[in-house]
């Protein structure tokens, strides 16, 4: 696809972004009591008998082996449900895996037991658990190291009371429902940065209560400024991210110069962001043309992360300068899709994709700016039970917007 179709696409529609349609939002998730997804090792968990743990998960191999949290505190919570992936493999007749839970250091109850079963399985716990701590087992019984159970994505969620922040609760104040505006009120510089024609969008108490706000440099579409895309900057600020956004370039060298100009604002007494920006914790990302330009530069050193919005390389190797972890979000009906796919093929660093219903060219963004937020609260805000909840269990937040796809996360 030649990148002529792609700009004129790009100027003659991406102008009418704010008053497009808005991809109906997924409902707000119970709360993550607990997750492990033992790609760091056992976690929280301890073994007996022959355990590895790696990408795929913890494996279990031969006989008598098992695994077994923590325990895990449910003061004030009820409606618990357990969910994990597993598979099992090589398990022969009179053989079988078990998935236990335990109260209060009480006996095991079983949840399942089998000699084949592979994929995601969900549990809602009696009442009975409410309040209590639990704890979680699984157990192989076999006769050979040939034969394994692999566990991954053990998942512990609950409707709450007091509304305690999640393990992994990150750098900002907590949000319950990342579709809707976060806690922080906004101001708008529509005359900012290097050359003063940019947009700063930033928490307008940027540093109260100690936080330092992670970095957004947003690349517009061709054709268009910030101001098509305003409302996704106020919603991005009001989560706690401090966004800048100029008319884009497919060259990119804007945004390393725009990260430069807020690591001088963060430098500056007169800022009214001084030494409130956390600038370990930035990523770069666009629309359309946007995205290119992220491409461009996103071997920048500076970066945790990137985000690439119905903007695929031309040629396919944009991929090559990625250096961090990329969210891509195309649309079932945008002409720039393949070009993502392509690049999602050739992408070796981790990365999330998702191609959403019901979606063209102009709405890419509008449709995903939800899944933007969560995946910058993940990244940029330390908010590690988002791994799970929102991108990658069998019943994830996001995962029913469109055709999920990733690898290495």
């Amino acid at each position: 696809m030649s990148r002529t179709r792609i700009f004129r696409a790009a100027v003659l529609t991406v102008a009418t972004v704010a008053a497009a349609g808005v991809l109906a939002t997924p409902a707000a998730a119970a709360t993550t009591v607990y997750s492990e997804a033992f790609s760091g090792g056992l976690g929280t968990f301890t073994a007996s008998g022959s355990v590895t743990t790696g990408s795929y998960g913890a494996r279990l191999r031969g006989s008598s082996s098992a695994i077994t949290s923590r325990a895990i505190d449910l003061t004030g919570y009820g409606d618990v449900t357990v969910s994990y992936t597993r598979a099992a493999s090589g398990l022969d007749l009179g053989e079988s895996f078990t998935a236990a839970y335990s109260l209060d250091g009480g006996s095991f109850t079983t949840l399942e037991s089998a000699r084949t079963a592979t994929g995601a399985a969900s549990f809602d716990l009696p009442s009975a658990v409410d309040g209590r701590n639990l704890r979680l087992r699984f157990s192989l019984t076999a006769s050979s190291v040939l034969e394994t159970l692999t566990v991954d994505n053990v998942l512990v969620v609950a409707q709450d009371g007091d509304d305690p922040d999640p393990p992994g609760g990150g750098s900002l104040p907590r949000v319950t429902d990342v579709t809707r505006p976060g806690p922080y009120a906004v101001t708008v510089d529509q005359t900012a940065g290097p050359d003063d024609d940019g947009w700063l969008v930033y928490p307008t108490n940027a540093g109260q209560n100690g936080v330092d706000h992670p970095i957004l440099v947003w690349g517009p579409g061709a054709g268009s400024g910030p101001a098509e895309y305003s409302d996704m900057l106020r919603q991005w600020a009001s989560h706690g991210f401090v966004v800048y956004s100029e008319v884009s370039s497919s060259s990119g060298a804007y945004m390393v110069a725009a990260l430069d100009w807020l690591e001088d604002q963060n430098a500056s007494q007169s800022s009214p962001l001084y030494q409130d920006l956390d600038t370990s914790a930035v990523a770069f990302g666009g629309h359309s043309r946007g995205s290119i330009g992220t491409f461009d530069v996103a071997d920048e050193p500076r970066l945790t992360t990137t985000i690439h919005v119905a903007g695929g390389s031309f040629d396919g190797n944009g991929p090559d300068n990625l250096r961090n972890p990329a969210l891509y979000i195309g649309g079932d009906e945008d002409f720039a899709t393949a070009n993502l796919e392509r690049d999602y093929t050739n992408t070796d660093v981790p990365v999330w994709f998702s191609v959403l219903d019901d979606t063209d060219h102009i709405l890419a963004t509008r449709n995903g700016q939800h899944v933007i937020t969560a995946w910058l609260r993940w990244h940029l805000a330390g908010e590690t039970f988002r791994r799970t909840t929102d991108f990658l269990s069998a019943d994830c937040t996001f995962c029913g917007l469109g055709d999920v796809r990733f690898k290495g996360l």
